[in-house]
């Protein structure tokens, strides 16, 4: 089994000195996994940058103090994945989030597109980006990755029209796509960018205008998923006929 993963915020441990885990964090490691000297453990920022460490001893309840090994930095994956996730209703954001975290997205942007049920507007809007950032954060940890998902600010049809436009490939799901997903011609390197639409589909000026910027519509499979596994199903999909999952 690999190691647990925790977040930091910096590595400015002394050289060759323990590094201490506190916090939330430590909290977690000591009295949720009731990490015990000698076990191994993950630190990151979960911005690329981690260190292996072992475990020398904990402190109270919410104190883990490690041994550090240099801190390494792990490359951006190639071609970068981008999902493009028009906001569900209830906690079925939260839920895609989570999925396409532990399969391996990189990006997540937030859409606010016109047949949304769900609308983020003020302080209701900044909690839910928070509940998405959040989740992508603990499913990182969970899934054991250092380097997590950027979920970015809830971005207008306009907004999303201009990062399908500078993609090397761009794609929006679309159930009456005339060619399959599984067959579209990939970029070896660069940035993938998918649009999944949301309950109520994607509206004909939205897909006129992602069509300007250059994105075709693809369906996945014969069957209609939810707006909240499309994005997973795609990035699987896209994952292996990349070869980041080789």
């Amino acid at each position: 089994m690999t190691a647990p993963v925790f977040v930091v915020g910096h590595f400015e441990a002394d050289r060759g000195g323990p590094y201490v885990l506190d916090g939330p964090e430590g909290r977690h490691a000591v009295s949720v996994k009731r990490l015990r000297a000698g076990e191994d453990v993950v630190l990151t920022d979960g911005a690329g940058r981690w260190a292996h460490c072992v475990v020398l001893d904990t402190e109270g309840k919410d104190r883990l103090v490690v041994r550090m090994d240099p801190v390494t930095e792990e490359p951006e994956e190639s071609p970068r994945i981008t999902v493009v996730q028009a906001l569900p209703k209830g906690d079925r954001g939260e839920l895609a989030v989570e999925t396409m975290t532990e399969t391996g997205v990189d990006a997540i942007v937030p859409w606010a597109a016109a047949r949304c049920i769900t609308q983020w507007k003020g302080e209701r809007g900044l909690k839910a980006l928070a509940k998405w950032r959040a989740t992508a954060r603990e499913a990182g940890k969970q899934s054991r990755r250092v380097r997590f998902p950027e979920v970015a600010d809830a971005a207008s049809t306009k907004q999303v029209a201009a990062l399908l436009a500078g993609a090397d490939f761009a794609a929006v799901l679309h159930e009456e796509g005339s060619a399959p997903l599984a067959t579209a011609e990939l970029p070896a390197s660069g940035h993938i960018v998918l649009v999944v639409g949301p309950e109520g589909g994607v509206s004909p000026d939205e897909l006129a205008a992602f069509a300007e910027a250059g994105a075709k519509p693809y369906r996945l499979g014969r069957s209609v998923l939810r707006t909240s596994t499309a994005g997973t199903a795609a990035t699987a999909l896209l994952l292996g006929r990349t070869g980041r999952w080789s």
